[in-house]
């Protein structure tokens, strides 16, 4: 293997109602990774339980923990057992009435590197996540960690080509997202399951060409009261060439190798960071620019 290269593996797997069972159950699939020789493991999106943001309910809040807390507790161990780094997405309570969605990042010797909090929040049909979670107040961060500088973005950040480049700038190698994405169950046609899917491939693909960087995208499986998550985690080089991925309804562990070398490869033969035009961009901070 080139000196300059990480192997990275997604997590990909169904949850069931009880935290500890999934909290289990991600450990037993990072010492798989690691035994197939990841170095870096991403969980998919708010992997300890089932997705609750389905309908707006108060009793989800009890899920809730600090970050860090007590399972970032057991992952930092696993972590130092196993040499790995951990990407782990939780649902944070930061105080009394305040929560996130938020990404810890754990260092292959155990230490707790810090934190991402989701910047975009959805609120559509089934994904009414604006009532539990408050916007991420951190910024777009980078983690140097043993093996690789990585980005973490999570799900609905995924439709969004300002969070990539803003992440790929701070010099990330690899953007991870843990994701929770699926269909409604009474959408049954296949043309239009296949179009989803598509433009949330197609979306992530994009983000590595244009910045020259791996992505990853870690998605659960599983139907969960009215969603159908269609798993398909994948990892992406930075020509935007799918180098691993997983089957659709199949529970699994996704293992890529990154040649980090590559990227300067890629970023001198479409130089897309050298011919930015940043002195033209002012208007990206207005919501709309009227005709």
């Amino acid at each position: 293997m080139p000196s300059d290269s990480v192997t990275i593996a997604l997590v990909q797997s169904s949850c069931c109602k009880d935290p500890a069972e999934n909290l289990a159950e991600a450990c037993r699939r990072i010492r798989e990774a690691a035994n197939g020789g990841a170095r870096i493991i991403c969980l998919q999106e708010l992997f300890l339980s089932r997705y609750f943001c389905q309908e707006e309910s108060y009793e989800p809040f009890q899920l809730a923990e600090p970050v860090p807390g007590p399972s970032t507790e057991v992952l930092q161990e696993l972590a130092r057992q196993l040499e790995v780094v951990i990407v782990a997405s939780l649902f944070e309570a930061r105080a009394r009435g305040l929560y996130h969605n938020t990404a810890a990042v754990i260092d292959a010797d155990g230490s707790y590197l810090g934190n991402y909090r989701k910047m975009h929040i959805p609120d559509d049909p089934g994904f009414y996540e604006k009532f539990y979670f408050t916007p991420g107040d951190l910024g777009y961060k980078v983690f140097k960690t043993r093996y690789a500088t990585i980005g973490v973005l999570i799900c609905w950040d995924q439709w969004y080509p300002e969070a990539a480049r803003l992440t790929a700038l701070k010099g990330a190698e690899i953007l991870f997202y843990p994701t929770a994405i699926g269909w409604a169950a009474s959408e049954h046609s296949g043309d239009v399951r296949r179009a989803q899917q598509s433009a949330w491939k197609t979306m992530q693909l994009s983000h590595a060409i244009a910045n020259g960087v791996f992505v990853a995208a870690a998605n659960r499986v599983g139907r969960e009261g009215e969603l159908e998550f269609w798993g398909n985690s994948f990892v992406s080089d930075p020509f935007g060439q799918v180098v691993s991925e997983a089957a659709g309804q199949d529970e699994a562990v996704v293992l890529a190798e990154c040649d980090l070398s590559r990227i300067g490869y890629y970023r001198s033969h479409w130089p897309f960071l050298r011919d930015r035009r940043i002195e033209t961009y002012g208007d990206l901070q207005k919501r709309y620019n009227e005709a």
